[in-house]
């Protein structure tokens, strides 16, 4: 019993305590799953030819549209509120579902970024339009992509392929507005957050467990 109360102290409390204090405006200390088991994206190629696979990784997931350049201060956004301040988890990554035809606005993008920050965990992939709007349909989410095949929204993704968010009944949010640096920094930061202290306090218990 002392020993299970010892491991409370150390391992779990503080995960608890800082998800109390460092989430200002979101008071879940879980996020739910909006659609369980999104597709992964095997098939589809980033500009290096690798395939990106979403198992196992802590996933902001996005479609830019074929109109990257004109919304490019949204890659710059989220950049500076939530990449930077979380590339240095190991599992975590950004990927940016584009239409076949667009690498040269993604390198361009790309570029611009790589002045500012290590892009080694951002990837684009490419696919047909036709493929993307089919992709986003299995999402099941209220929101519709526009006219380019893109929306301002990202989404979070776990490491089991759940796309989670919020669905309080006074709160649903399934997707971050890029084109709003409030957005980001409040709800998202936030939920962000607590995605990553969920898997901390995972590994956390494992070593625990480990260790007893």
């Amino acid at each position: 019993m002392k020993k299970n109360i010892v491991l409370f102290i150390l391992f779990i409390f503080p995960i608890v305590a800082y998800l109390f204090f460092a989430t200002g405006v979101n008071s879940f200390m879980f996020l739910p799953t909006v659609t369980p088991n999104i597709p992964d994206l095997k098939h589809w190629q980033s500009l290096n030819g690798e395939q990106i696979t979403l198992d196992n990784k802590i996933t902001i997931l996005g479609f830019t549209g074929d109109n990257i350049i004109y919304n490019k201060g949204n890659y710059f956004n989220l950049n500076q509120k939530i990449y930077n301040k979380n590339r240095e988890f190991k599992d975590f990554q950004f990927v940016m579902i584009a239409p076949i035809g667009t690498q040269g606005q993604v390198n361009e993008i790309l570029k611009g970024l790589s002045d500012i920050t290590d892009v080694a965990k951002w990837y684009f992939v490419f696919a047909p339009t036709s493929e993307i709007q089919d992709y986003y349909n299995t999402l099941k989410l209220k929101g519709k992509l526009d006219s380019h095949f893109g929306t301002p929204n990202v989404y979070i993704i776990d490491k089991k392929r759940n796309l989670r968010g919020r669905k309080d009944k006074d709160q649903y949010k399934e997707g971050y507005d890029t084109s709003s640096p409030s957005d980001l920094y409040n709800e998202m930061t936030d939920d962000v957050k607590i995605i990553l202290a969920e898997y901390r306090l995972a590994l956390k218990r494992n070593n625990s467990k480990r260790k007893i």
